[in-house]
This record gives C-alpha cells, sequence and structure tokens, in this order.
C-alpha cells in the first residue's frame, strides 16, 4: 500500500512539473510572438524625430540633453553658432537621437547658412567612454555649403557625399538660404542617399570594397579604429560650429 501511495505521488509529482514546464514554455512562446509581432508593426511605419517644438529625443553626445546651443525656431532645429568655441560650439555638441536602428530609411530637410559645414551621422555608437566623437564610429552624410566652404573644394567632401568615402551625384544641392530634402536608407549592407529625390550615392556597406575605401581614408588613421564597423547605432546632427537649421525628420525600420 505504501508503495503504492509512493508511486502515485510520484507520478502526481512528475505530472505537476511537466504541466508547469509546459505553461512556462508556451507562455515564453506567446511573449516571443508578441515581441516579434510589435517589432514587425513598427517596421515601415514612419517614427517622428523631432516634434518641431522641442529638442524632445535629442541629447548631446555624451550628456542627458541636448546643449542649450541647439535650439528650435520656427518649427526647425537649428545649431545657433554665437558661442563658438574651437571648431564647435559652446554648450552645443553633435546631438544624438535616443533611440538606435539597423536597417532604417531616415527623411529630413536641412539647410545651412553662408560658408557652413555640418552632417548627418549614423550608426552611431553612444559611448562617450569608449569614443570620443560620433563620427569615430559613424559614417555621414555631408551637408555643407559647396561654394563658401573649403571642403567644397575637395574631392567627397561635399554636400551629398558618403564624407570621405564617396563622391556623390553634382548639380542636386540647393543654394545656400534653401531647404534640402534628404533620405538616407540603410538595409541589408545597401546605402542610399538622395538629395531633393535624386540618388546622389548609391554603394555597400561591410563588404571587401567597404573595408578597402576605410583604409583609403581619413578614418584609417588610428583615433576611430571602430569607424564603419558597427551597423547598428544612433542617428546624430553635427555640431561644426556654424548655423544649420533640420525640420520634418522622421524615420523607418526596415
Amino acid at each position: 500500500m505504501f508503495k503504492m501511495n509512493h508511486t502515485l505521488h510520484l507520478t502526481n509529482t512528475l505530472t505537476i512539473k511537466y504541466t508547469t514546464m509546459k505553461i512556462k514554455f508556451i507562455t515564453m512562446a506567446i511573449v516571443t510572438l508578441l515581441c516579434a509581432g510589435q517589432l514587425n508593426a513598427q517596421k515601415g511605419k514612419w517614427i517622428s524625430l523631432f516634434d518641431g517644438k522641442t529638442t524632445k529625443g535629442w541629447h548631446s553626445f555624451g550628456k542627458e540633453v541636448a546643449g542649450a546651443a541647439w535650439k528650435v525656431e520656427d518649427g526647425a532645429l537649428t545649431l545657433d553658432p554665437s558661442q563658438k568655441n574651437d571648431w564647435q560650439v559652446r554648450d552645443g555638441g553633435d546631438i544624438v537621437s535616443a533611440d538606435s536602428f539597423d536597417d532604417f530609411h531616415l527623411q529630413l530637410e536641412w539647410k545651412i547658412a553662408k560658408n557652413g559645414n555640418s552632417g548627418i551621422i549614423f550608426f552611431v555608437q553612444d559611448d562617450p567612454i569608449k569614443y570620443k566623437n560620433t563620427w569615430h564610429t559613424g559614417p555621414e552624410m555631408q551637408v555643407l555649403d559647396n561654394d563658401g566652404h573649403g571642403d567644397g573644394k575637395i574631392f567627397k567632401h561635399r554636400a551629398g557625399n558618403l564624407y570621405d568615402l564617396v563622391a556623390g551625384k553634382e548639380g542636386v544641392v540647393k543654394p545656400v538660404g534653401e531647404w534640402n530634402k534628404v533620405d538616407i536608407i540603410a538595409q541589408k549592407g545597401k546605402l542610399i542617399f538622395k538629395l531633393n529625390d535624386t540618388e546622389v550615392v548609391s554603394t555597400n556597406y561591410g563588404d571587401d570594397n567597404w573595408r578597402e575605401m576605410i583604409k583609403n581614408s581619413k578614418f584609417s588613421q588610428g583615433e576611430s579604429p571602430d569607424f564603419g564597423k558597427i551597423f547598428s547605432g544612433h542617428i546624430a546632427l553635427q555640431d561644426h560650429g556654424d548655423r544649420v537649421y533640420y525640420r520634418n525628420i522622421r524615420i523607418q525600420r526596415l
């Protein structure tokens, strides 16, 4: 009788354990499916990165909030260069998006002041302890007054170029003071830049040719050993010490 009760107890215990494990497995599966569903629902949906009123969602690289030199004027995010300090602005710095992205479609508009320089940087590693600048990890679409700034005379440094890596199609950028529309599309190793709805750069990233381009660029000099190696990161808008405006900033996860 004792043996029978013991066997019955053991059987019930194993049944309870099995049922508990089964419930846990089913719960985990449901949670995984829900997370995947939420992620898929986000893909293809436009996400606003700028509300047109505040710097919410952005912070200066290495800080918790956007520097005071970044302001909002007439629905545009602008850098006030009145307190210039070396090549950047006091209490400015590159501003970085709160979220990071891997495959994405970024869209925005920019206009630059006379003789101005800025840039749109992506795949930025938001780690100021490890990296001194956003461009130590992230590639850049150049924002520039081609006619007034010295970089306009440098191959692969002109507006719309993949900075220091790929020269873009010419004759597309609008004059100083006019808005330029940008599309940056990065997906599965393919990178496309559009300026004013015209494709200006098309290249691959992460392959042998990409590594060779970096090897032959300023980014091979040692201060940025992880440049162009990590293909998930934040979006950054560059403080290069000059007045620049950005608006209608939005992004899709692809």
